[in-house]
């Protein structure tokens, strides 16, 4: 998979008119955490809110940083997710936790951020309601031929049939 950078607009979650734009970072679905500069975030008025927290390195080695909150925006998508006040040395990324809350997929061919279409969600229907609603729960084998034992098991909406 390729690398590709993209830019982000960082902004205070208590005050929004506090911003700051970076506009190199590197997209890294490994990487947890999104890395932005301390300087940066010192200067909109994020406030370290986890310090000392450790931090397991690619290559094995822990180290510590601390870490805020901040509004993440990237193109028509945003989130608000803990960032890392990263220190001289460390790259800036843009991590899969913030992927994740954008709702998007890198697209590695494009070198870009997509929508990842709807959320999946768990739902909390008993399994009456659900049938009578015409939801499918944990439908069989023979109801779906050539379907994993994963697919199987994933929550089907079918509108009802009308009478």
């Amino acid at each position: 998979m390729g690398s590709f950078y993209t830019g982000c607009r960082v902004e205070n979650h208590r005050d929004p008119k506090k911003v700051a734009v970076v506009p190199k970072l590197l997209v890294d679905s490994g990487s947890e955490f999104t890395w932005l500069p301390a300087e940066v975030l010192q200067r909109i008025g994020i406030e370290p809110q986890k310090r000392d927290l450790q931090i397991q390195m690619a290559n094995g080695q822990i180290i510590t940083r601390t870490v805020g909150f901040a509004v993440l925006r990237v193109d028509r998508f945003f989130t608000i997710d803990e960032v890392v006040f990263a220190q001289r040395g460390d790259l800036s990324l843009l991590g899969s936790r913030a992927l994740e809350g954008m709702n998007v997929h890198v697209n590695a061919r494009q070198k870009r951020l997509v929508a990842a279409g709807p959320v999946v969600a768990a739902t909390a229907i008993r399994p009456e309601v659900a049938r009578g609603m015409g939801i499918v729960v944990g439908a069989s084998r023979k109801l779906q031929p050539g379907k994993s034992a994963k697919q199987r098991r994933a929550v089907k909406w079918r509108p009802k049939a009308r009478r």
